[in-house]
């Protein structure tokens, strides 16, 4: 990984993020987008697996629905983010069928 991807995926995923982490996850998905996705999916995952919210009577509230909000919408917003390492339109690569000359030969002359 790159300082430019690495730099990326601590935007998006906060500064205290484990870079050794990003850095095996990295190697095994080959793309920052993919990196990304699966660390807020993890994350999601964790709060849905605790209850959102809890009351202490007169003691405390506690409510994590709106960090669920936040992460799916940052989720959603991955979709139009650009990752450093995306490929741009010159780099695409276009495959199209080919035909030897003798055959298009033969079915122009029919």
């Amino acid at each position: 990984m790159d300082v430019a991807v690495r730099a990326w995926l601590l935007a998006q995923l906060g500064p205290t993020t484990d870079t050794s982490d990003l850095d095996a996850r990295y190697a095994r998905l080959t793309s920052a987008r993919a990196v990304a996705n699966e660390v807020l999916a993890e994350r999601r995952a964790k709060l849905l697996a605790e209850p959102l919210q809890m009351t202490v009577n007169g003691v405390a509230t506690f409510d994590q629905s709106n960090n669920l909000t936040g992460l799916e919408r940052q989720i959603a917003s991955m979709e139009d983010a650009i990752a450093p390492d995306d490929p741009t339109g010159r780099d695409t690569l276009v495959i199209a069928p080919l035909q030897s000359a003798h055959r298009r030969y033969y079915h122009w002359r029919r």
